[in-house]
């Protein structure tokens, strides 16, 4: 992209732009919650609809000019709606915790109980942590997964789910590997009286492409970012059943927010178009393929991956048996360009500023064009600086192998 412009109005602002397109290049990043946008959708962020204010929605808008902003609003939320099959889709929420909030001021008061995966546990902050929202506006209690087995105790959710009576469920995890199953959700839900919320934030590319099972027809509500996995631009989504609609689009506005990102939910448009195509689907297809390789060339190096692998784009890696914490992993990964971020385990010991693990993710390697030699190349990689963390010769070697891959796959 063109930044003439700016380098000569802050060039402040400019360098740091140019630094951080260097260091995505120049890193292998094996983040879960992040991916590379393509050209277009750069292109379109940066447009002129940033200037453009809508409140409202399309042709109930409260200012004149949105013409224009209708149509793209129309185009993200018809796509959506083809996408995952949708009776109802609001594309305005600025984030995936602001979708989040939507669905629970929309059928829950304060103080009502609400049922989800626990944040230690692979759940997500939004789902009820103490100092979130979500944990300071609701009674809310948790599920986990089995010590021994990693997986979700559907049995186990069930019983907590019959004593307690939650009047919401919510399903979703930011750190859990396996499928999901949202029909036993979905039962539970029913047996219980609770609604149904399926947040598909990180798999939610896998579900648009047919390759993980979708909540849709099972869950009330169901939300995402439209980042991550769905390779589009920072924002979130609602989908929900057509009986909720006018609930939800009230509560996204006025209820909790004020002019929509036009130019943000443009690209989401074509974030959305790019995943109605048939090389979305390969290119989902090859991120679980990476998934899998990498966690199995992880194990051959003596790692215990959480629930003994992956059926999805990431994996929670329990360093443990290395005797290195996360926090120590990621800091000595970093150094050799190989970008990961630290997580906290099932019942793990260490606090979420220390951990015992790592969390990897396919996302964005499958996006430069890697595939499985390359997995097995990085868990080698991986290996050899979790083994060697003090060893200046060790850490050159896996950076000069890091940048040899940069360079052979490209971002852009």
């Amino acid at each position: 992209m063109n930044f003439e412009h700016l380098k000569n109005t802050d060039p402040e602002v400019f360098q740091a732009i140019q630094n951080e397109i260097e260091r995505e290049q120049k890193n292998i990043v094996l983040i879960a919650s992040e991916n590379y946008v393509s050209r277009a959708v750069l292109e379109v962020q940066g447009s002129v609809f940033t200037n453009k204010y809508a409140e409202g929605y399309p042709c109930k808008r409260y200012y004149g000019g949105c013409e224009y902003a209708d149509i793209v609003e129309n185009l993200a939320t018809d796509r959506a709606k083809k996408l995952f099959r949708a009776e109802h889709v609001n594309v305005q929420p600025h984030s995936g915790s602001q979708a989040n909030m939507a669905v629970f001021f929309s059928v829950l008061k304060p103080g009502d109980t609400v049922l989800s995966m626990s944040l230690s546990h692979g759940g997500h902050l939004s789902h009820g942590a103490s100092v979130n929202f979500s944990g300071m506006f609701y009674k809310v209690i948790s599920y986990g997964v089995n010590r021994d087995s990693g997986y979700i105790d559907y049995e186990e959710v069930r019983r907590i789910a019959s004593e307690q009576k939650p009047k919401l469920i919510l399903v979703g995890a930011s750190a859990y590997s396996r499928s999901i199953d949202f029909k036993v959700f979905s039962d539970i839900a029913k047996e219980t009286g609770a609604y149904l919320m399926a947040d598909i934030a990180h798999i939610a590319g896998l579900v648009a492409a047919g390759l993980h099972p979708s909540p849709i027809p099972y869950a009330d509500f169901v939300t995402t970012t439209t980042h991550k996995t769905l390779r589009g631009p920072r924002g979130g989504m609602i989908m929900c059943r057509a009986e909720f609609a006018k609930s939800i689009d009230k509560t996204i506005f006025p209820g909790i927010q004020g002019g929509p990102l036009v130019h943000v939910i443009a690209a989401k448009a074509v974030a959305l178009k790019e995943a109605l195509t048939d090389g979305f689907r390969e290119y989902q297809s090859q991120v679980i393929q990476n998934a899998k390789k990498l966690a199995e060339e992880l194990v051959r190096q003596g790692f215990r991956i959480i629930s003994g692998g992956t059926d999805n784009h990431m994996m929670l890696v329990d360093l443990t048996n290395k005797d290195i914490t996360g926090k120590d992993a990621e800091n000595a990964l970093g150094q050799a360009r190989i970008t990961v971020n630290k997580n906290v385990i099932p019942y793990d010991e260490r606090p979420p500023t220390i951990t015992s693990g790592i969390r990897l993710g396919t996302p964005c390697v499958t996006t430069r064009g890697m595939g499985n030699a390359e997995m097995t190349e990085i868990a080698d990689m991986i290996s050899s600086i979790i083994e060697n963390t003090n060893d200046p010769e060790t850490i050159q070697r896996v950076l000069q192998k890091a940048q040899s891959l940069c360079v052979k796959f490209p971002i852009y």
